[in-house]
């Protein structure tokens, strides 16, 4: 096995994670021929490289009538050849304009992160034949530059947890061919033919099609997808520059900024900055929509974009992203530390502020009432919550979770914005959010 160019190829991929002293790695392992090669040669390593930990996870979607036959057949297979063992239950949750996949890979993902040893490298077993079949789909779909990127060899969890896939630049046939030629007893998924769905279509009848017509099709295709990344590598570190040119600390895009840009360097740099709250981008015609009226909107006119997963709102000509929050519940304050219904903590403490509540008033926070009245201290007269905020300039959608303080009904401390004139004291009580 040792002299064999599969094994090589992985002890090549894997070096970079141990010449970093990096020897914990975690197959996933479900079974099928890529996983199973991809077990062995690693526990083939461990003779070449003693310090090397290797485990297995086994993830039962619960889409298959065979998957506690599969986790049995992994968990035999794991002890034949003394590699510890994982498994773990996942739910897949329909979701709108989500496909079955997507939901079955990010569930995977998830319990991977969850079940595998603190600190390992989780070794995926995705071959050629499985980017060639993603660059396809997302042909079909329509995807750019960075959707035909398709599968990068090494990916990082939103966990911080490092993935590495080793086999990714050798076809299936060669995996095929080594577990012939070691005796490798494997899984074969009978759903993996039913061409209802699109990628075994694909993989059925347009891949042996195009490699039986073009000669070295596969490799060809794999070069192309190489040439791709680099490109998105490229445009990425221009993107980056734009963006740090166009937001602001509080994660805000300048209109004024974006608006020096030519079209479609506005979209890409729209779309990079919506990657760091979503993976779910905007359709074609959302992006236009939000350049459009956000780049031409008066200046307080209030501009709402609904996505999946949260809305784009300008304000003071800068874009944010916002995700819906439950506007926290009223309370007395009967503790220095508080904990407020949405989790954050309300703490008090002394110095300049308000004058400590007398015996017959009652202390409680409050949220939500743009009404309330209080001359804030250094501000001319008395008005609404709403008016001072508008004039402090905060931002609509965060004000209803502001903490409002009262002494009985009189609003006395906006946390984080206003003191009442009427109740400063410089040796008093103030206090501050912490999340």
């Amino acid at each position: 096995m040792q002299t064999t160019s599969l094994y090589q190829q992985v002890k090549n991929a894997i070096t970079p994670y141990t010449d970093e002293h990096k020897t914990a790695f975690t197959v996933a392992l479900s079974g099928g021929v890529d996983s199973v090669v991809l077990l062995h040669i690693m526990n083939a390593l461990k003779a070449e490289i003693p310090q090397l930990q290797l485990s297995a996870v086994y993830v039962n979607h619960g889409l298959s009538q065979y998957g506690d036959d599969w986790q049995h057949f992994c968990e035999k297979l794991c002890a034949i050849v003394k590699v510890p063992f994982y498994s773990a239950q996942v739910k897949i949750t329909n979701k709108s304009r989500t496909s079955l996949e997507e939901l079955a890979r990010d569930a995977r993902y998830q319990a991977l992160d969850q079940h595998s040893p603190s600190g390992s490298i989780i070794l995926l077993g995705q071959h050629l034949n499985d980017q060639l079949e993603t660059f396809l789909l997302r042909l079909k779909r329509g995807s750019g530059l960075q959707g035909l990127a398709s599968m990068r060899q090494t990916r990082t969890l939103s966990s911080g947890r490092e993935c590495l896939r080793p086999l990714l630049n050798t076809t299936r046939h060669s995996i095929e061919q080594f577990a012939t030629e070691f005796k490798l007893d494997h899984i074969t998924d009978d759903s993996n033919t039913d061409e209802r769905f699109d990628r075994n279509f694909i993989r059925q009848q347009i891949v042996p099609l195009l490699s039986e017509r073009f000669t070295g099709f596969e490799k060809s295709a794999a070069r192309s997808v190489n040439l791709l990344q680099q490109q998105q590598d490229v445009l990425d570190e221009y993107t980056q520059l734009d963006l740090r040119q166009c937001q602001n600390t509080q994660q805000g895009l300048s209109c004024l900024q974006l608006a020096n840009f030519s079209a479609a360097r506005q979209a890409n740099v729209l779309r990079c900055w919506l990657g760091q709250f979503t993976t779910l981008m905007p359709s074609q015609q959302q992006t236009q929509q939000i350049l459009t009226q956000g780049l031409t909107a008066k200046a307080d006119a209030q501009l709402l974009i609904q996505l999946t997963d949260g809305q784009v709102r300008r304000h003071q000509k800068f874009l944010y992203f916002v995700r819906e929050t439950t506007v926290p519940d009223s309370q007395s304050l009967t503790a220095q530390n508080q904990l407020l219904s949405d989790g954050r903590t309300l703490i008090q403490l002394s110095g300049i502020g308000v004058r400590k509540p007398l015996l017959d008033e009652h202390v409680s926070v409050q949220f939500n009432c743009p009404q309330a009245r209080i001359k804030p201290l250094k501000k001319p007269g008395h008005n609404s919550i709403k008016h001072w905020f508008k004039d402090a300039k905060v931002a609509p959608w965060l004000r209803a979770n502001v903490p409002l303080i009262f002494y009985n009904e009189q609003l006395v401390y906006v946390v984080g914005h206003f003191i009442s004139a009427e109740h400063a004291d410089e040796k008093g009580i103030f206090w501050e959010i912490k999340t």
